[in-house]
């Protein structure tokens, strides 16, 4: 039972890689660094983690930022010679609270597993 393998921690593993390393470029990696939050969250559902909600809103919050993103960057983009005033960057700000959320969530996670095994 013990070397039976756990497909949660290689879905959080590879999550947070991505969510991570999505950060790189935020712009070009926010596919990424989308379905890493995704990831993330289903494995924090599958291992009954007490963060699962919270990995579940800031993913929400990241597919619904990075949705707008990629729409407003068809319709050509907000602001300057656009069409679009400055205020529909509103739309996006979810995907970045929802990285920040996910990124702080990871941080305290480490640190009560640090404190565990002290």
């Amino acid at each position: 039972m013990k070397n039976q393998i756990k497909y949660y921690h290689i879905l959080f593993t590879v999550g947070v890689i991505a969510l991570i390393g999505g950060a790189i470029d935020p712009l070009e990696g926010s596919i990424v660094i989308a379905c890493g939050s995704v990831l993330i969250s289903i494995s924090a559902y599958l291992k009954k983690d007490s963060f699962k909600k919270l990995f579940l809103i800031s993913s929400l919050m990241i597919v619904f930022g990075v949705c707008f993103l990629f729409y407003l960057s068809s319709l050509g983009g907000f602001g300057g010679k656009s069409s679009l005033s400055w205020w529909w960057s509103l739309l996006i700000i979810p995907y970045l609270l929802g990285w920040l959320i996910s990124v702080i969530a990871l941080i305290v996670k480490a640190f009560r597993v640090l404190n565990k095994k002290k």
